[in-house]
């Protein structure tokens, strides 16, 4: 295989990362300094990076449905529970692709893959997130808008790709930013109070079918897709209505009113009512003065 995807599956950086290795001459393959991007890495050859020796691993990619009340960190000086309590010891060499906080729940993706993390991570082609939000306080069409258009937060400018209502209490939020605290912040700024958020989709995947707590391997076709599949949305956000009149009550009547002013027959200028038989109005001709009939004899 290409030597940038080699170190990418080695856990050294993501393959675009890796060709910058390569061109600073930091890798050697069986002592011998490499700074060609096409070099092709065999099953016996020896990979040395920054003076360690590197070798593949067996490429993993596990999702987990993260519970409420788990970090999601290696270790904790305040013996807190993370996410890697969850996971047997053989998977705990993995990295979590992107984080939820303390609070958050819902689907997360641990992997030794670099570039898989950078597919879904980077901003110029970060998979979409979509999260379920439940806040202390009824929501509006408005609020999904000002969502939408973005804001300016502590963590900096943050706004969603899509944003609807379930219920008054609760929506749906689509993200491609990454920022900390993100959607709290956001709710916040708002003058809403977060009480519940659930990530439930990353990329094509769905959390459906996955209990708390639990996670599993994917397949090497299911790691593909999302390289290859753009982020499908669970729905279309719908559009945002315009509020009514101030005079709701006199909309109707109002239209009413209209109406009866186009089926209004329209003066001289307008154009005249077809002629009995449905022939349209007659054609007008230029007077050419009184007819002439033969000459009597």
């Amino acid at each position: 295989m290409r030597l940038n995807r080699f170190l990418s599956q080695c856990g050294v950086a993501s393959r675009r990362g890796a060709e910058q290795i390569i061109l600073e001459g930091r890798v050697s393959i069986n002592g011998h300094v490499i700074t060609e991007l096409a070099t092709q890495v065999g099953p016996d050859d020896k990979v040395v990076v920054d003076g360690k020796s590197v070798r593949a691993e067996l490429p993993v990619v596990i999702a987990l449905n993260k519970p409420k009340g788990y970090l999601c960190s290696r270790g904790d000086t305040h013996e807190r529970m993370t996410i890697y309590d969850l996971l047997p010891l053989k998977m705990q060499n993995l990295h979590h692709v992107g984080r939820l906080d303390k609070d958050s729940e819902g689907l997360i993706l641990l992997t030794n893959r670099g570039d898989l993390s950078h597919r879904l991570i980077h901003p110029s082609q970060g998979a979409e997130k979509e999260y379920e939000v439940v806040t202390d306080q009824p929501m509006d069409q408005e609020t999904m808008a000002r969502l939408v258009k973005g804001m300016l937060t502590e963590e900096g400018h943050a706004r969603a790709e899509r944003a609807w209502l379930d219920t008054p209490y609760r929506a749906h939020v689509v993200l491609k930013q990454g920022l900390k605290r993100q959607i709290r912040l956001m709710f916040y700024q708002l003058g809403f109070e977060v009480e519940r958020l659930t990530r439930i989709r990353i990329g094509w995947l769905q959390l459906r079918g996955l209990a708390k707590g639990a996670h599993r391997v994917l397949s090497e076709a299911e790691v593909e897709r999302f390289f290859k599949e753009e982020s499908k949305p669970r729905r279309e956000t719908p559009r945002v209505r315009k509020s009514p009149p101030k005079d709701a009550d006199e909309a109707p009547a109002r239209r009413e009113r209209a109406s009866s002013r186009e089926e209004r027959p329209r003066g001289r200028t307008g154009t005249r009512p077809p002629a009995r038989g449905g022939r349209g109005p007659a054609k007008k001709t230029a007077y050419r003065g009184p007819r002439r009939g033969p000459s009597p004899r």
